[in-house]
Parts: C-alpha cells; structure tokens; sequence
C-alpha cells in the first residue's frame, strides 16, 4: 500500500475526512470536511508524523534549519513531523511556532521554540489551503521573526481550489511568495481512492458523494 492510500484512509479512519455538509473558512459551503483538530491519540499523532516526513523526504531535496508550524493546528503538525524525521529518517531538524498573541513577560515575543536566524531555511508545516486566507497570514510573521529562506510548504490535503483568482490557492502562494507548496494527497487521489470502496465495512464515497464532489470541484477547483 502506497503511503498516499494509507494516508487517506488513516484520515477516515481518524475522523477528520468527512463527508456531508460543511462551510469552509472562506465561507464556500462543501460536501467534504479535513480537520486536523480531530486526531487526538499519541498514535494517531506519530503516524500523522510519519506521512508529514515521507512527503518531505519525497519532494524537500535540500536541507532545511527548522518547522515552522503556524498556531493553532501547524503546532502539533510540526512538533509530530520533526519527530518523525529524527525517529524514521535520522534527520534532527528544529522546530518553532508562533503564539496568537505577544508575550509581554518571560522571554516575550510571539515565537516558540528554536528561534530563527538571518539565512534559515524554513519549511511551513500547514494542515489544508482552501483560498490561502490562512498561510498568508504566516509569512509576515515569519519575516519578522529573522530573514529566512522559506523552502517550502507542506500541507496534508490539496483541495485544488481557487484561491483570490482564477488560479488555485497553491499557485497563487507560489506567485506571490516564490514557494511551492507539497500535498501528501489531493481532492483527486481522495476521490480516486475512496470512491465505492469500504472502509471497515462502509463506502464513504458512494456514486452520490462522488457527484456532490465533482459538481464543488466544477465550481470552486481548477482543473
């Protein structure tokens, strides 16, 4: 079993792949849901880990100096992926966060963990883009912090959706900030995967779902 099926099938199993009626944060009202903030067990947080590392080991050839993991669902995503790379890939990368809002006591500031230096390169450990409402909220902060390099941004689900323009969210991210942005799945292998197949004796994407999926793709999603 590839990585990607077991991916997909680990997030149903989890619960946070879900299918029925849902508003995204950018108000587009969808049949499928992924939230992160579902996993809950250490198990499920070390395999979150493992599939984090394996995209990374897949598409990052370079070296990286730290996760960056924004607050709140990049947090445990990072600390995870860093884990995993020490554990099953004998690579010890730093790992940092920032906080919602400023610390005025103890050390202060808004980041945690290792703290950036000037010429860092720095991968973003992210959860979904839908319209990249989110991740851009992070490259200010980022820059603030030190004048890193962003080598990339890896993200577990690739929705394939227009961001602010005709284009997807990903392709605008790479416009605007130069960075390219690695899924461990898309919407497309999703549906690939799961479609009239069980899992643990239920089909998730029946020939209805399948349907609802395709007509928000031919909406929302380019091709």
């Amino acid at each position: 079993m590839s990585y990607k099926k077991e991916f997909i099938e680990f997030m149903v199993r989890s619960g946070v792949l879900t299918f029925g009626d849902f508003t995204t944060k950018s108000g587009r009202k969808t049949p499928y849901f992924v939230n992160t903030g579902n996993y809950k067990t250490g198990y499920q947080a070390a395999k979150l880990g493992e599939f984090y590392a394996k995209c990374i080991q897949e598409n990052i050839k370079e070296d990286v100096n730290a996760l960056f993991g924004p607050a709140y669902k990049g947090i445990p995503l990072s600390v995870a992926t860093a884990i995993a790379l020490n554990n099953e890939h004998n690579k010890d990368v730093n790992y940092c966060f920032n906080r919602k809002e400023a610390k005025d006591h103890g050390e202060g500031g808004t980041m945690v963990g290792y703290k950036l230096q000037d010429g860092d390169k720095v991968l973003i450990i992210e959860d979904v883009i839908t319209a990249g409402t989110a991740i851009r909220e992070c490259f200010p902060i980022l820059k603030a912090a030190a004048n890193v390099e962003l080598a990339g941004l890896i993200i577990s689900v690739d929705r394939m959706e227009r961001g602010q323009s005709n284009r997807t969210a990903i392709q605008e991210i790479e416009e605007e900030f130069g960075i390219k942005t690695y899924p461990i799945v898309t919407v497309r292998e999703i549906i690939e995967t799961l479609h009239n197949v069980e899992i643990d004796g239920k089909v998730v994407i029946d020939d209805e779902m399948r349907a609802r999926m395709e007509a928000y793709l031919a909406e929302y999603c380019v091709k």
